[in-house]
């Protein structure tokens, strides 16, 4: 992966910037208030300014003071956020084609302001250096948290529980912010967590089911482990009559299509909802105050494929090299589409429905669920997929409060920066996105392609798209973002002679 380009876009900081007039969705939880005046001053926000009430015109006895060398945002009728937090967000790499200004460009265009990379897949050096020009501001990038797959960049596979400890501290000294783990022995897990937490790295694991049986997520909450991607190791932590999956005795994991097919049916070899052992693994993880990052998104496919492969915004964003990674191909990860069909579709849906009750009964007892995508697989656009985990979560059970709350302050706490980042709070850095719709009435305002509405001339029209995101106090024009990668997408098709088709079809 080349190294990003120094940054061409945005505006600011400025001394004083100064939104106007915006209705606030502050990400505490709290419900929308305004109209307020929000006052940025470099790249914190200085004061926030009730200005009136809604229906009524703003009072202007109450305002800033405006000065002639200040920014301003005339933001009446608008809506703001907090930056939305990505928790398991790749940049991509050659198996996809991608390279930088693409991805970055995506998520900062649908408010992705903050990202943790699980896995650093291009490396802990290029990672934590991208870390370090984001935080600069010389690249057009969110702000990185690298967590790195545990043992990448050791000579040979780590075998002992010293080895893990050393490993544990040469990536801390390389500046990484922590550990995703794809499962291990107990006896290097367990010490691999230890030194972990020693020094304050995060930890974050996908329960691989080549290592599930090993440990299952209560195992590994015990050990220390921080928080769980995905949902592998939890129906696992649920069973009551059995160890090890159900598997067809010839099933492989090297073959996509059986490692999916199967997990679909997992969750209902688990406990059921309500049950006995249901709330005594549910009552653990709450008392270890362990993070749930579910990405609903990345396997939606799984339950209605058709809907993932034909979204419209391919058409325009997706570029031909990760197009072509999503086709089936018996060597791809995540492109297991070899025989999908109506029963597969029906298991993930249940699936879907179990997974969904546990996650909305963990946030409801107080457990931490953070918003994550896991993009750039299975259909799934970088940006676009993230806007559709929040309605994902939404479908869940969560209130739309709830969901912001989640891709802010309940992500900004797990990293430990809800000191900084995670709400609209004067004190706070200015990392905020500002939206023309009410996105707690209609979350795909958010999207970057709008919303359908019909007009009062009965024609269809498109609403909302995210209009400014703000980065540590600059001003980036999402919708140009967009415009951006559009022509980036063209160029390759243009120089390709490319156009997308679907699989087994020239059209």
């Amino acid at each position: 992966m080349p190294d990003a380009e120094e940054r061409s876009e945005g505006e600011g900081p400025f001394d004083r910037l100064i939104i106007r007039g915006v209705n606030m969705i502050d990400g505490t939880g709290s419900p929308l208030s305004g109209p307020v005046d929000i006052v940025i001053e470099g790249n914190r926000i200085a004061s926030i300014q009730t200005v009136g009430w809604p229906g009524v015109p703003i009072n202007e006895n109450r305002r800033p003071e405006v000065g002639e060398e200040d920014k301003v945002i005339e933001a009446e009728g608008m809506y703001v956020l907090p930056g939305f937090f990505d928790m398991h967000a790749h940049t991509g790499g050659s198996s996809q084609g991608t390279w930088p200004e693409y991805v970055y460009k995506l998520w900062l265009a649908h408010g992705i302001t903050t990202v943790r990379e699980p896995g650093s897949g291009n490396g802990l050096q290029w990672t934590v250096r991208h870390k370090e020009r984001s935080e600069n501001n010389e690249i057009t990038a969110p702000r990185k948290f690298a967590y790195i797959t545990f043992g990448r960049g050791h000579d040979g596979p780590i075998t002992t529980p010293e080895q893990a400890r050393s490993w544990v501290r040469m990536i801390h000294e390389q500046g990484a912010d922590g550990i995703k783990f794809f499962g291990a022995r107990p006896d290097i897990f367990e010490a691999a967590l230890d030194e972990a937490n020693q020094l304050g790295l995060g930890s974050m694991a996908h329960h691989a089911q080549t290592r599930v049986v090993y440990a299952n997520v209560l195992d590994t909450a015990r050990m220390g482990l921080q928080g769980m991607t995905h949902w592998y190791g939890l129906p696992e932590a649920l069973f009551t009559d059995r160890v090890i999956q159900d598997y067809p005795l010839d099933y492989n994991y090297m073959n996509e299509q059986h490692r999916f097919e199967e997990a679909g049916r997992l969750w209902k070899q688990a406990a059921e909802p309500g049950s006995e052992r249901w709330y005594e693994v549910m009552d653990e993880l709450l008392e270890f105050d362990f993070e749930i990052n579910p990405t609903f998104t990345i396997y939606e496919a799984s339950r209605d494929l058709m809907r993932g492969r034909r979204a419209e915004w391919h058409e325009r964003y997706t570029i031909p090299s990760l197009w072509d990674f999503f086709q089936p191909d018996r060597r791809a990860h995540g492109s297991y589409w070899f025989d999908w069909g109506t029963e597969q579709e029906v298991a993930w849906k249940e699936n879907y429905r179990l997974w969904m009750q546990f996650i909305n009964e963990y946030k409801n007892r107080g457990g931490t669920v953070t918003v994550g995508s896991d993009a750039g697989f299975i259909y799934k656009l970088y940006g676009f997929a993230y806007i559709r985990e929040l309605e994902l979560l939404r479908e869940a059970g969560f209130h739309p409060l709830e969901v912001f709350r989640s891709a802010s302050l309940s992500a900004a706490e797990v990293l430990g920066v809800d000191h900084e980042l995670g709400t609209i709070e004067v004190g706070k850095l200015a990392d905020l996105i500002l939206v023309e719709e009410n996105p707690l009435k209609n979350m795909k305002v958010l999207y970057g392609t709008g919303a359908v509405r019909v007009d009062e001339n009965n024609r269809p029209v498109r609403v909302g798209s995210i209009k400014y995101t703000i980065k540590d106090g600059i001003i980036y024009d999402a919708k140009q973002l967009l415009e951006d990668v559009e022509k980036m997408v063209r160029q390759v098709k243009e120089e390709d002679n490319y156009r997308i088709t679907q699989p087994g079809l020239d059209y």
